[in-house]
């Protein structure tokens, strides 16, 4: 039998973390749509204010009359381009849908031009010089520093080569730009030098978009792993346990493994129920059981499952150890002083009985391909639950067999033989212990 972890039994996962990555993907891309948009309108809005408290500053600049217009001209269609694409975003998301790439390079084509657009009216209206030092280049950087949000190493490499060669582009074609200048910064070289800037801030931005998606990538791969295992084991396993399980490599594992199994009841419990009404049953049972399962996890136990007004508890599976019996008896222990204590308090006190053995089982998964839940089979846990249920023909609360007295050794002195029992199902009879 293959291991618990095994790959192949998962065959969902894999399309759970393509899921689970394409969301946060589209959740990263809307926070970079609004953050593209909450600056377009809050430059807007200083650029508004500053012109409206002086605006002969801005004709100085513009070398001649400037208008909000120019602004709001290039703001308007951007804003409503990126106001289409949010919606086109929360669309996918809602229906589970992933953006195709196409639309995602035409996307930023579309964007990573208006920059070049602006750039083009600036030399216009204030000359190549002024224009080539003012805001227009620099707005190539917004677009480039925010696809990192994008987590593709394709898209921002492709942004800032497409800023890159606008850039240049403009000024290799703008009619406007002396073909043979003086002037250093309208030599060819400049530009080519600014261009190849565009273009390694957006390899540098794809490279930092990349590292954050192998990050989201380990973490959906851990919380993926945290969910089988607690699929696969209930909602009960221990945290510590958990933590070992996940730690360990993918293999294979023996078909069979020593296993301390516990078998616990609540006595009378179904009887006294029929005198409470369903919140009152519901409320004591899942009071008991959250006193009984902590001890279980306590001890490195896990809750295998549960069986109405009782559980099915293993210890030494899934995980090996060498102690495991010593801990199924230390919680058996603990679990009948706590209740006992638990007791003192309630209106409606509690009888447990509790069954030990350990032996050979097989451990692994049992299930459909849908669904699958860990499991053991074998003569010893069909052991334990007789010897749980021979409590009620002993009077006792803690019944464990032969084979566990021998492995406590000293640990066992106030052990109290039954004798040879006669086993419902067995041939012959059994040593059968009673502790405490």
């Amino acid at each position: 039998m293959q291991a618990f972890w095994k790959r192949r039994e998962r065959p969902t996962v894999s399309d759970d973390f393509r899921r689970a990555m394409m969301r946060e993907t589209l959740r990263t891309e809307r926070l970079r749509v609004i953050a593209l948009m909450i600056t377009a309108v809050v430059f807007g809005a200083i650029l508004t204010t500053v012109y409206l408290v002086s605006p002969d500053r801005f004709h100085r600049i513009w070398q001649g009359e400037f208008s909000l217009f120019y602004y709001y001209g290039a703001a308007g269609p951007f804003l409503l381009f990126e106001s289409l694409l949010l919606l086109r975003i929360n669309h996918h998301l809602r229906h589970g849908e992933d953006l195709p790439p196409v639309r995602r390079y035409i996307g930023a084509l579309i964007e990573i031009s208006l920059p070049t657009a602006v750039l083009i009216v600036h030399i216009n209206n204030m000359g190549p010089q002024a224009a080539f030092g003012f805001a227009a280049p620099l707005t190539y950087f917004i677009f480039i520093v925010l696809s990192t949000l994008r987590l593709n190493f394709g898209m921002s490499a492709f942004t800032g080569l497409v800023a890159a060669t606008e850039l240049f582009l403009v000024f290799l074609l703008h009619p406007a730009i002396p073909a043979n200048s003086d002037d250093p910064m309208l030599a060819p070289i400049y530009h080519a030098v600014r261009s190849m800037v565009l273009f390694i801030g957006g390899i540098l931005a794809g490279a930092v978009g990349a590292q954050l998606h192998r990050q989201f990538e380990a973490s959906i791969t851990a919380a993926t792993a945290r969910d089988f295992v607690t699929n696969l084991f209930g909602q009960h396993v221990s945290p510590q346990v958990v933590e070992r399980l996940l730690t360990l490599e993918p293999g294979k594992s023996g078909d069979t493994k020593q296993v301390a199994v516990m078998f616990v009841d609540i006595r009378g419990f179904t009887s006294a129920a029929r005198e409470r009404t369903p919140p009152e049953v519901v409320e004591r049972l899942n009071g008991a059981f959250a006193i009984l399962v902590e001890i279980v996890d306590r001890h490195n136990g896990i809750i295998n499952k549960f069986l109405g007004d009782g559980f099915l508890a293993l210890f030494g599976a899934p995980l090996d150890d060498p102690n495991a019996v010593q801990r199924a008896v230390a919680a058996a222990r603990e679990m009948l002083a706590e209740i006992a204590r638990d007791n003192v308090n309630s209106p409606w006190p509690l009888r447990i009985g509790i069954g030990v053995h350990v032996g050979d089982v097989v451990a692994g998964n049992v299930g459909s391909p849908r669904r699958k839940e860990y499991t053991v089979i074998g003569d010893t846990v069909n052991f334990a639950a007789r010897l749980e249920a021979l409590n009620k023909e002993h009077g006792s609360q803690f019944l464990v067999s032969d084979a566990v007295h021998a492995a406590l050794g000293t640990d066992a002195a106030d052990a109290v033989s039954l004798g040879q029992v006669e086993i419902r199902g067995y041939e012959r009879p059994m040593t059968v212990w009673k502790l405490a």
